[in-house]
């Protein structure tokens, strides 16, 4: 079977699928058997084209513009059909156990599936559609089915205002990417991204790749893009918000790696600017993701920051084509590709992990929480799993991409010889230590406030750990995450060889000379894999020796104060409190309370509430909306409700086209 019945079997599958979550009583099972099918259906192309055979086809409709339609899995389409696949499966199968409890929503259910089906096949086909008009159908189709599965709760007014807002961005970045296919077609007469390559620099390729680059980042949430992330991931059912943040971002990321392979010009300014804006994409992303009150906003903040990583390696690989330095090429473009690879995973974990606890807890807000590791111990072991992971320790998968990212920074701050290039260096190794500081503040205070100390609100019901359903695909992740970490010179080899596929004409690239070069990835592996064995025979062991024991639970040594208060620990604000004035300039904090009348003696009760807002959002896209919405109240009055006004538009209307046919302005 070649790639062409390989697609239309994918169709055939979804409406198979459609039909069978329509009319089945088990909604959630035929939806998850519907992706796996197509998931296995996709993965066989990809597989191949991972292996050298890249699958390609074509399909001719005379209507359709800038012919032929190709359909092609190349090395980068695969890799990012892999990772699509891996991850929604995952989704899929959390989503089994999560969505129990909405089973009274039967009508609400039964979309949510059909929309959730639709939106993995959909990311599948933007990365096998070549032709722009495909590309953009499959990208709205994207972006429309994810916007169902974010307002499935759309009775709550935040959940509606927070799938509006998703839905206007998403939309911009879709007038965008088709200006870019405009201005394409109109130079090259193809709608296909590869015509990027055909033209010079004197007939504007830098502002086309500048118009596409900047569709592609409000999908990936590149700042100042992002707004979009923190309200949509919270108000998404978790395993959607796992889905959205572990591949939906990285499909902007896909794009930009598509449209950086057929620039043919100005690869180092590229590369100096997307390095810059990627770096204070991650600063800025864990900084406000350190202030958050709101555990799955916090992750999402979290994703911006990750993107700004993966964005370090790609501005790493530019320069290094800029100045045709082969391994920064490949530490860089591999590292991000890796990484991208590492956050689906660990990101997912967080966010199925963070479901678990919505499910149990009913809230998001950290502050009500406290002690979970007692009731729920597996999702704590998930939870500190990811935050490890994602905090770039080893012997996790986190660790990997980001070493091989560190590496290439280090490596082209010894190789370099200009002044610029080498502070640009430093600055941006700077900026990922930090980075990588603050990341594990976050994950400390997620973890710490949430599992560790005693509950701090009384909860309608006594949490207990989920379901097998929903452990399952955290334990796929896991050993996913795991193999990684212990296999790092198998994965690195795999993006090492898309990355000379996706760059041929630029270097002749020897992965084998610069894996040497990585300071040992394959020790690297086998010390995580020796440490990984010494924890479980450490567990073991004590497992076997206290087995037959008899064990009690007793208080710690309480330092002398035998009557602990939950009030008494430390809360989510308190313990960011200090790192948040260091950075109030971006961190920036509002403080509500009731101000005590001055002729009061005694005051009663009074109130006090402090939350962070995103800064970029408040003073930018609040104050740009406020003007729009301020100049469209001036046209109120075309809507005023009165038919005898819409009929009379209707009759302008006709009179208007009248007028043009006679005067032959209208054909």
């Amino acid at each position: 079977m070649n790639v062409m019945q390989f697609g239309l079997l994918s169709v055939v599958v979804l409406l198979v699928g459609f039909i069978g979550i329509a009319t089945g009583k088990n909604k959630a099972l035929f939806a998850l058997l519907t992706i796996l099918v197509n998931s296995l259906i996709t993965t066989i192309p990809s597989i191949f084209a991972l292996g050298g055979d890249v699958q390609s086809g074509t399909l001719h409709f005379s209507h359709i513009p800038g012919l032929p339609i190709d359909i092609r899995v190349d090395k980068l389409s695969a890799w990012f059909i892999l990772i699509i696949n891996v991850t929604s499966l995952n989704g899929a199968l959390f989503g089994l156990g999560y969505m129990r409890s909405y089973q009274h929503l039967k009508t609400n259910v039964g979309l949510h599936w059909i929309f959730y089906v639709l939106f993995h096949i959909s990311m599948v086909w933007v990365c096998m559609f070549q032709n722009g008009i495909m590309f953009l159908i499959s990208w709205e189709l994207m972006s429309l089915s994810s916007l169902m599965l974010v307002i499935f709760e759309y009775q709550n007014k935040g959940t509606l205002r927070a799938g509006i807002n998703y839905m206007v961005q998403m939309h911009i970045s879709v007038i965008f990417l088709t200006a870019g296919f405009i201005w394409l077609f109109s130079e090259t007469g193809f709608f296909n991204l590869e015509a990027l390559a055909a033209i010079g620099a004197d007939n504007h390729a830098i502002w086309i790749f500048i118009i596409f680059f900047i569709g592609f980042a409000v999908k990936a949430g590149f700042l100042p893009f992002h707004t979009w992330l923190p309200h949509a991931h919270p108000a998404a059912p978790s395993h959607v918000s796992g889905v959205m943040s572990g591949v939906i971002v990285k499909l902007g990321i896909y794009g930009i790696f598509r449209i950086i392979s057929y620039v043919r010009v100005d690869w180092l300014i590229i590369g100096e600017v997307v390095l810059n804006l990627s770096i204070i994409t991650a600063l800025y992303g864990i900084l406000n993701a350190a202030v958050q009150f709101d555990m799955k906003r916090s992750l999402a903040f979290c994703t911006i920051e990750n993107i700004g990583l993966i964005g370090v390696g790609m501005g790493l690989g530019l320069i290094g084509m800029g100045l045709s330095r082969d391994e920064l090429v490949i530490l860089g473009f591999g590292g991000a590709l890796l990484h991208t690879l590492n956050h689906s995973l660990f990101k997912s974990l967080l966010f199925f992990s963070a479901g678990s606890i919505y499910q149990q807890t009913h809230t998001r807000n950290i502050e009500k929480l406290g002690g979970l590791i007692r009731s729920m111990p597996y999702t704590a072991t998930f939870f500190l799993i990811g935050a490890l992971a994602i905090g770039g320790l080893p012997p996790f998968n986190g660790f990997i991409s980001e070493f091989l990212i560190y590496t290439g920074l280090i490596k082209g701050l010894f190789s370099m010889k200009g002044i610029a290039h080498v502070i640009l260096l430093i600055l941006s190794l700077t900026g990922m230590v930090l980075v990588g500081g603050m990341s594990i503040i976050v994950f400390t205070k997620l973890f710490g406030i949430v599992f560790l100390g005693q509950p701090r609100t009384q909860l309608q019901h006594p949490p207990h750990e989920v379901s097998f359903v929903m452990k399952l695909p955290q334990y796929i992740i896991i050993i996913l995450m795991v193999t990684i970490a212990v296999f790092p010179q198998f994965y690195f080899d795999q993006v090492g060889a898309v990355v000379a596929s996706v760059f041929p004409t630029h270097f002749e690239v020897n992965t084998a000379e610069i894996t040497a070069g990585t300071y040992g990835l394959t020790t690297i592996g086998q010390l995580s894999f020796y440490f990984l064995v010494l924890v479980v025979l450490v567990f073991l062991t004590r497992f076997l020796v206290i087995r037959k024991r008899k064990q009690e639970t007793c208080e710690t040594w309480g330092c002398g104060y035998v009557a602990p208060i939950p009030a008494a620990q430390y809360t989510g604000g308190s313990f960011a409190r200090t790192f948040a004035n260091l950075f109030g300039f971006i961190t920036r904090e509002h403080i509500y309370f009731d101000k005590i009348p001055k002729i009061r003696l005694y005051p009663g009760e009074k109130k006090f509430a402090t939350f962070y807002f995103d800064l970029i959002e408040k003073l930018v896209v609040n104050t740009i909306v406020k003007r729009i919405a301020h100049t469209l109240n001036y046209f109120q009055f075309i809507q005023n409700g009165k038919i005898q006004s819409y009929v009379l538009y209707g009759l302008f209307f006709v009179i208007i086209v009248f007028i043009g046919t006679a005067l032959g302005i209208i054909s």
